[in-house]
């Protein structure tokens, strides 16, 4: 893309602003580090336009708190305070979404995985959100747990103008042929090779 122009004008009747304004269906995946990273670096980005949040972690323990996660709660208040910026909603799976969680359950991984999806139809179709983060939303697919096609038809069906981004390792193909724009991490590099651990400030 020369100069942030497209290699190929397509003949579907659009104008330049129509096809600019498409909502944009992304996939982070591979097995490289900061397929997270840059999705909420673009939550930032869509923040800062005004867009409402919804990041949504199906893997993450609802004890781990990672840095970004503070950081986008506080824009969440600022923008209540203030009016700057949007309204942030931060989900976890964990033992159990965070709008239904019930202190001592057990935890049933597929049954939260699949409640959460619920939910995130139900708020796609109500247009809840700008921008929806389904972070290491890859694995539940992968295990079975949320079935690929009813997540390709609920994405590809979506109405208004709602982006939505997927993290994580081993993206479904059928993920891959659905997006918009999918980008690979590939590892060439990593500390821990070399015996070192995860540190604060980069890891979370």
């Amino acid at each position: 893309m020369p100069q942030g122009k497209p290699l190929v004008v397509p003949d579907d009747g659009l104008t330049t602003r129509q096809r600019r304004n498409q909502p944009v269906f992304a996939v982070h995946t591979g097995d490289g580090k900061g397929k997270s990273t840059a999705a909420f670096g673009l939550a930032l980005r869509g923040w800062n336009q005004g867009w409402r949040i919804g990041v949504f972690q199906f893997v993450k323990s609802a004890k781990w708190r990672i840095g970004e996660q503070t950081v986008l709660e506080r824009l969440g208040r600022l923008h209540q305070e203030t009016g700057e910026g949007g309204p942030v909603e931060w989900h976890k799976m964990g033992s159990g979404w965070s709008w239904s969680r019930r202190k001592g359950s057990t935890e049933d991984h597929a049954a939260d995985a699949a409640e959460g999806w619920a939910e995130i139809k139900r708020r796609l179709t109500e247009q809840t959100h700008d921008l929806l983060i389904l972070d290491e939303f890859t694995y539940p697919i992968h295990w079975g747990w949320v079935d690929v096609e009813d997540v390709v038809t609920a994405l590809r069906g979506r109405p208004g103008r709602q982006h939505v981004i997927i993290t994580g390792r081993r993206a479904a193909p059928e993920l891959l042929e659905a997006a918009d724009l999918v980008t690979e991490m590939a590892k060439v590099k990593h500390p821990m090779d070399a015996g070192r651990k995860g540190q604060r400030g980069i890891e979370w």
